[in-house]
């Protein structure tokens, strides 16, 4: 697997008054996807924590956007691994309608102890399964 895609159906809860996309949906409809791809490799999120005491935090994020994504529009997310550092990783995701390009997120996770929030190692676990949503190159 190099990427992992997954749809999205817009609602009234995502969109302004105008009926498009809220800006601040993007990055929750990120997180969704975020978290799908990484149990589609096999291991939900939420293992990280419990097996490790580690989390993911968003360390920083940028969205740009092209096209706007309006309600009923079924947008699909293409989440990448771009880079990948021993505490830190930074993925790509896509957001298209119908194969037009809507929006980009480029985000860098840090892993931290949940305990006191200091960055950590991904566990070689981890940093495999991650590996998992490499970029072709």
């Amino acid at each position: 697997m190099t990427t992992h895609s997954i749809n999205f159906r817009i609602y009234y809860e995502d969109t302004d008054a105008g009926g498009i996309v809220y800006h601040a949906r993007y990055l929750a409809f990120a997180e969704r996807a975020r978290t799908e791809a990484i149990r589609s490799l096999g291991m939900p999120a939420a293992s990280l924590l419990s097996d490790y005491g580690l989390v993911f935090v968003v360390h920083d994020a940028t969205l740009n956007y092209r096209v706007p994504l309006k309600l009923d529009d079924v947008v699909t997310i293409t989440t990448r691994l771009l880079e990948e550092g021993a505490a830190s990783c930074r993925l790509e995701q896509v957001f298209t309608r119908d194969d037009v390009f809507c929006a980009r997120v480029d985000v860098r996770l840090a892993c931290v102890r949940a305990e006191d929030g200091r960055p950590a190692r991904f566990p070689p676990l981890w940093r495999d399964l991650l590996r998992g949503l490499a970029a072709e190159v």
